[in-house]
């Protein structure tokens, strides 16, 4: 799973995600805190972290359709 995270996200899209959920063996932060942390407003973040989300589930349904 780690692989289809990182393989189909943008740097910064997988930098969000893994500071969210604690992935690496982060403690996960809320969007605060990541917002504080990459200096961007908290809105942004929510919209950047649904988009990456997005993404991950259909790589997933995709990759369960052809394997």
């Amino acid at each position: 799973m780690a692989r289809i995270i990182k393989t189909s996200l943008p740097e910064r899209e997988y930098n969000i995600i893994k500071m969210r959920y604690g992935l690496d063996g982060l403690i996960p932060l809320t969007q605060r805190e990541v917002a504080h942390k990459l200096g961007i407003s908290r809105s942004y973040i929510s919209r950047l972290e649904t988009k990456a989300l997005e993404k991950i589930k259909s790589e997933v349904k995709i990759k369960q359709i052809f394997y």
